[in-house]
């Protein structure tokens, strides 16, 4: 049992102790890119700044520039990928 010694096997408080931690599934990460980018609403829809907006802004129109700031809720398939890098959110 314990790496075949036998005087530890013995003693089944430490076998139900080291058992227990092993059966325990390791945390996930969350992909820390993901979280400083996008916030989820208490809906569950996904927040994201809008894209475009870094530079290069003499070639977008006044339009597009206007219409993109602020926040925009992500499409369902985009959702989908960046819910599963924030497992916790």
């Amino acid at each position: 049992m314990f790496f075949g010694c036998k005087r530890a096997a013995n003693r089944t408080n430490i076998i139900l102790t080291t058992s227990r931690k092993t059966c325990e599934m390791p945390k996930m990460k969350t992909k820390s890119g993901a979280k400083k980018r996008f916030r989820l609403t208490s809906s569950g829809k996904v927040k994201a700044p809008a894209a475009f907006l870094s530079h290069n802004l003499r070639r977008r129109s006044q339009k597009m520039k206007r219409q993109a700031r602020g926040t925009m809720i992500l499409n369902e398939c985009d959702a989908r990928i960046v819910r599963r890098f924030l497992p916790y959110a």
